[in-house]
């Protein structure tokens, strides 16, 4: 069984996109999305510095355009689950039928611009936790004020707050914790912090009509694999200002039988989660189109 998922914000770099608007018809796709959603994807794709990437509201309909490119280039596959990391989620209903594409770019547009606002009212940030124990990190975290926005296996935690809470982080770290690293993030997502953005796309929602999906859709909010097209959306709203248990994801992906795992582009962060969690499951990232005939093979070995 194959799982099918999505990387989330800041697993972009520079130039990324490249390669694949070479593959035929992709360039005039992602025109007519960047027209549609009025963003020239293909310049922040393959020309833009990391700074203009790091923005908010170029990153997140950046990664979705991506994801779907690089998930097109696959054919028509059969995948008997799929989720997303944070904005990687949108993707995830896009390839699951809940959105089409058009709609998916839409609402990350405007989910990119609201967070981007809601990032710009208090300087905040996020940091990833190197080792240590949930048991142990996530009390030390609520004692500094931050919030464990993304749980995400293997121990690994990443905190979200204001630039000061990150601070005290970095200067009096949890028992076991080896390191704190700075993410490349505009804000504090996952957070209260995004409370105005989830306002936003609650109105932005009201204008879509999701289908359920047709494959499992696990979810960031509890791991859960949810059935209705609504719920989907629910949220997909919601999820802006609250935790991501990539951790709840991957024990459903056990609990579904997955036995490959393929990472969309820009691939590798989640593959290197599933290598530690998932002992077992094939893991294959999509960073290149050379990655295409490999990652074929693996479709068709555990597909269905």
């Amino acid at each position: 069984m194959l799982v099918l998922v999505a990387p989330g914000q800041g697993s972009q770099t520079p130039g990324f996109l490249t390669e694949w608007l070479e593959l035929p018809g992709a360039a005039d796709r992602v025109a007519a999305w960047s027209d549609a959603i009025g963003l020239d994807l293909a310049h922040y794709g393959t020309k833009a510095d990391a700074d203009e990437i790091r923005d908010t509201a170029v990153a997140q309909p950046l990664l979705v355009a991506a994801g779907l490119l690089s998930a097109s280039a696959l054919g028509d596959i059969a995948p008997g689950a799929v989720a997303g990391h944070s904005v990687g989620e949108i993707t995830a209903a896009a390839l699951s039928g809940v959105l089409d594409d058009a709609a998916a770019l839409s609402l990350v547009r405007k989910r990119g611009l609201a967070m981007a606002d809601a990032a710009a009212i208090t300087e905040t940030g996020m940091a990833a936790l190197l080792g240590g124990d949930p048991e142990v990190t996530v009390p030390h975290l609520e004692k500094l004020g931050l919030t464990p926005a993304n749980i995400n296996g293997g121990g690994q935690i990443v905190a979200a707050g204001t630039m000061e809470q990150i601070a005290a982080l970095e200067a009096d770290k949890p028992e076991g914790v080896r390191r704190v690293v700075p993410l490349k993030v505009a804000g504090a997502f996952h957070t209260h912090h995004m409370g105005p953005a989830v306002e936003t796309l609650a109105e932005a929602a009201k204008a879509l009509a999701p289908a359920d999906p047709k494959v499992a859709y696990v979810s960031n909010k509890d791991g859960r694999a949810v059935a209705s097209g609504a719920e989907v959306l629910e949220r997909l709203v919601g999820q802006v200002a609250s935790p991501v248990r990539w951790d709840l994801c991957m024990e459903t992906f056990k609990d579904l039988g997955v036995t490959a795992l393929l990472e969309l582009c820009p691939g590798g962060t989640l593959t290197g989660l599933a290598k530690r969690a998932l002992p077992g499951v094939t893991t294959l990232a999509l960073k290149t189109p050379a990655d295409l005939d490999a990652a074929r093979e693996l479709v068709a070995e555990h597909a269905a």
